[in-house]
């Protein structure tokens, strides 16, 4: 993939914006956490499924209601798709302000209560 149409860069840059947000390579891909616990991932054909994007944590009844709305942006990622993350297309035409709010819920369900507080205002709800 060329590096100017590499989505990782500006997915770090969503993630790491947010509050003492970490980046830890693991499974020899970047993760990305909050306080040790990881709120999402990035994948780059991941086995061979072809698929560029990332996988992160996402409330109840989301996964089902944007794979259901649209499964060839959305997918129920191996290993954790069962606990409700979300996968997300990273290749192709790319909301980055849905990603990014995407990535925040995660993040939200993931970090302390103290880290969130700070994004409260910043809500597009």
């Amino acid at each position: 993939m060329a590096a100017r149409n590499d989505p990782l860069p500006r997915l770090r840059k969503i993630c790491l914006a947010l509050p003492e947000a970490t980046e830890k390579e693991a499974w020899g891909v970047p993760t990305f956490r909050v306080g040790g616990k990881m709120f999402a991932m990035y994948t780059d054909n991941h086995h061979g499924d072809g698929i560029v994007g990332t996988w992160c944590k996402a409330p109840p009844g989301v996964q089902e209601m944007l794979v259901g709305a649209n499964p060839k942006r959305f997918f129920r990622p191996p290993y954790v798709g069962h606990k409700g993350w979300l996968g997300v297309r990273l290749d192709g035409k790319v909301d980055w302000d849905e990603v990014a709010e995407i990535l925040e819920d995660g993040y939200r369900m993931t970090a302390p209560k103290r880290l969130c507080a700070p994004l409260d205002g910043k809500r597009r709800d």
